[in-house]
């Protein structure tokens, strides 16, 4: 194993650890016995099958948006915008997937509406890739600010004609459209909204990592690593920078299809809210691996799923917390053990 990976190794390892410890100082706060609250959360996420489905249906949309952010940070970019990006493209799906013919065969539908999920997201990542890649503006600013038109186009997209009267939701998607769930496989799934999504999503993460070791797709890390080098290499940096945060977004409006197709049928206002924030604790635990980058979101999405599950005993918030806490832990262990190693390469 290398220096890097051993510090990340060290670095995950200890923000496992810490989220683990603060979990049980705060189910101690609230006058609880540690022991007892873990082993009902481990009871109602990995210690049942519906536990196991409704985690690997959560861990889905965090998986997608975790690889399209991470797909961002090898160009050095920040995508803040995959909340907005997926939020439209669920609208999409919805409005689309509504309005297909009763008819139409499944390997039509399918594909067809993975399509237009990548390019609904792909399309509202638009405007940041070319303010960044062309005026230099962050791209942190201008996706915060895409989450927020994101909002306001919704409800007001709702709320002209696109939701039935008098609800904040479109109409069914066809039958056709819809993704099956994964209890078709194995009955003992039964009752969870796990779906084949989350196939889709572990074939993206690998595909994106493979694409960065043997495609073009190097020159989106090439760039960010040293735009100077790869300009004078006759790379075009702004059209990079523009490609990768434009795919980031592509990636991220594939999240939409484990809640539209594969859970609900339809799309309704909320849908989704908080995948797109949680990917972005998924690919810094993960980033730079397909697999650290399931592991991430099952780890987030056992995290969702507990909150649920002791939520009698402590808050489902504190879970937001642990998540913020060891992405912190992450970073600050990592950082501290990379300068003990250039130490120690220096010595």
């Amino acid at each position: 194993m290398t220096a890097h990976g051993r510090d990340r190794a060290t670095a995950v390892a200890a923000g496992l650890v810490a989220t683990y410890v603060l979990f049980c100082l705060v189910v101690f706060a609230y006058g609880e016995a540690p022991r007892g609250v873990v082993a009902e959360l481990f009871a109602g996420t990995w210690g049942s099958a519906y536990g196991v489905g409704q985690v690997i249906f959560k861990a889905t949309p965090l998986l997608f948006a975790g690889v399209a952010v991470d797909l961002a940070l090898r160009a050095k970019l920040f995508n803040i915008g995959a909340e907005g990006q997926i939020a439209v493209a669920s609208l999409a799906l919805g409005v689309v997937g509504a309005r297909l013919p009763v008819g139409i065969p499944r390997v039509v539908a399918w594909p067809l509406l993975v399509a237009v999920a990548m390019i609904a997201g792909g399309v509202w990542a638009i405007p940041s890739a070319y303010l960044k890649a062309r005026r230099g503006v962050h791209e942190v600013l201008t996706t915060v600010l895409m989450n927020r038109v994101a909002d306001t186009l919704l409800s007001l997209s709702l709320a002209s004609g696109l939701a039935l009267a008098g609800t904040t939701r479109t109409p069914e998607i066809v039958a056709a459209a819809k993704l099956p769930r994964l209890d078709v496989a194995t009955s003992r799934l039964a009752g969870s909204s796990a779906n084949v999504s989350i196939v889709i999503a572990v074939v993206v993460a690998f595909v994106v990592a493979w694409a960065f070791r043997r495609t073009r797709a190097r020159e989106l890390w090439l760039v960010g690593e040293n735009p100077i080098a790869t300009a004078a290499a006759k790379i075009p940096v702004a059209r990079r920078i523009g490609q990768a945060m434009v795919l980031s977004g592509a990636v991220a409006g594939l999240a939409s299809t484990a809640t539209v197709l594969g859970y609900k049928g339809y799309f309704e206002l909320g849908l989704g809210a908080g995948a797109g924030f949680g990917g972005l604790a998924v690919a810094m635990l993960g980033r730079g691996s397909a697999w650290g980058l399931v592991l991430a979101a099952l780890f987030f999405g056992t995290l969702e799923q507990g909150g649920l599950a002791v939520n009698a005993h402590v808050p489902r918030e504190v879970m937001s917390v642990l998540e913020g806490a060891a992405i912190v832990v992450v970073a600050v262990v990592e950082r501290w053990s990379a300068r003990a190693t250039q130490a120690e390469a220096v010595a």
